[in-house]
């Protein structure tokens, strides 16, 4: 079917813009990006967009806020699945601009659209990623906006609030992080931010109450709260995370026990996981030769562990090693 003049001059322009990224700040490809910017394909001013945020173009800031602002008026028709508008705030983000009443329009924006079987709503990107603008900024109400944000009905908007206040590492925000960990939430990976972000903002203070919801009611909590704590790498998370390991009695949490021990990254994580291989049941041997697949791409620690793994003449440990390390 021939291709209409309208998809071909996008085609055209997208080819452009690919072009143009071998030498993005040269006056001719400048004058390119302004000269889409001020276009109404919303496709090509995403990729423009994208360009200069990746290279932080901060001349164009001006261009930007100007697409914006159009992008705005009758924002479902002129840029359908509002990825233009995210990706110039992402941009602005990424270039580090005070634009702080094109963040708050963009934070509090809902663009409805049709899909099959109802409505949905294409702007969650978009308050994400000016969450992470005035915070970048230090908008002095940032907190109340991403406080606002962390009771957003999409998730991957309460997703985006959580990683924002750590973003922030403002711990005044960890009051927020730790009231939406106890009211709970319907997506796990929102409990997993808050509890990462508060062990970033607030580490000590929060080590306490994240090793409490390792015996919280709900699985997903549980293995959130292990996560957090193996990617805190702090050493006094050890004993925490092997305790929980040594009362834990379902499977699935167990290894998760174990890969958290391994993500804290440092030797004494790595010898309990090596001494579990040499003297771990079948099943305990197995999950710690998983959880160092971690360091998979570590040639010492890998022919430690193969060598840890052939020492157990009671159990085969072979195929377990060759699935976790690539043998």
């Amino acid at each position: 079917m021939a291709k209409t003049a309208k998809s071909r001059s996008l085609e055209d322009t997208l080819a452009e813009l690919h072009q143009l990224r071998a030498d993005p700040l040269a006056h001719a490809s400048v004058a390119t990006l302004r000269q889409v910017l001020a276009g109404k394909q919303s496709h090509a001013i995403a990729a423009t967009a994208k360009i200069a945020g990746e290279f932080e173009i901060a001349v164009l800031i001006p261009d930007l806020v100007a697409a914006f602002d159009r992008l705005m008026t009758n924002p479902a028709k002129s840029d359908p699945g509002c990825r233009a508008k995210a990706e110039i705030a992402d941009a602005l983000y990424h270039i580090g601009a005070d634009e702080f009443a094109l963040f708050l329009q963009g934070i509090r924006h809902v663009q409805m659209e049709p899909v099959w079987g109802g409505r949905t709503d294409t702007a969650t990107a978009l308050r994400g990623a000016c969450a992470l603008g005035l915070v970048r900024m230090h908008y002095p109400d940032a907190l109340s906006e991403l406080a606002d944000l962390l009771a957003d009905p999409e998730a991957p908007a309460r997703v985006a609030a959580a990683r924002a206040i750590a973003y922030s590492e403002n711990d005044h925000g960890a009051p927020l992080l730790r009231l939406k960990v106890l009211v709970g939430d319907d997506e796990p990976e929102v409990i997993s931010e808050c509890l990462a972000g508060l062990l970033k903002i607030a580490p000590a203070a929060a080590l306490e109450f994240v090793a409490r919801q390792l015996d919280a009611a709900q699985p997903a909590t549980r293995e959130a709260a292990a996560l957090a704590l193996g990617g805190s790498r702090r050493r006094d998370a050890l004993a925490i995370l092997r305790a929980w390991w040594e009362r834990s009695v379902e499977t699935d949490l167990r290894r998760t026990a174990l890969l958290a021990i391994a993500m804290l990254k440092h030797d004494d994580a790595i010898e309990f996981l090596l001494s579990l291989i040499e003297a771990g049941d079948g099943p305990t041997a197995r999950h710690a030769i998983t959880a160092l697949a971690l360091y998979r791409h570590d040639a010492a620690l890998r022919e430690r562990v193969a060598q840890v793994a052939a020492r157990r003449p009671d159990i085969k440990l072979d195929d377990a090693f060759r699935d976790a390390f690539d043998a």
